[in-house]
């Protein structure tokens, strides 16, 4: 599967962005799709993760405690989209975010357990 995120801007502190993630392929729905963020001298950081269709994952969606609240992650599998809806944004979200998909039928945290990377979109909050 190819992925290929978009989304991302310059917003003032408070605004609200929607990143969407286009997947290619007819076997988007056999993926977990997960959203990660790296900001300039930090490791890449976890934020959401939602289950394929079926199997243990399905209907299960995960989001780190940082951005618990304010960060939504949904999927349209009829169109092979995968979202991260972010409201309250502060200037510590500041990052490059990547979208990404893993074959593990569970949820993962870890970087490690996608195996296709978007390539980023870059989100820039101001205050």
């Amino acid at each position: 599967v190819q992925l290929q995120a978009s989304g991302g801007g310059l917003v003032q502190a408070g605004d609200s962005l929607r990143l969407s993630c286009a997947a290619s392929g007819r076997t988007f729905i056999t993926y977990v799709m997960g959203w990660f963020r790296q900001a300039p001298g930090k490791e890449r950081e976890y934020i959401a993760s939602i289950g394929r269709v079926g199997g243990w994952s399905g209907g299960r969606a995960n989001v780190t405690d940082s951005v618990k609240g304010r960060f939504t992650i949904s999927r349209d599998n009829a169109n092979n989209m995968a979202y991260l809806q972010m409201n309250s944004l502060k200037p510590e979200d500041t990052a490059v975010y990547y979208c990404a998909a893993r074959a593990g039928g569970t949820l993962s945290a870890s970087a490690r357990g996608y195996q296709h990377w978007g390539q980023g979109t870059q989100v820039t909050v101001s205050s």
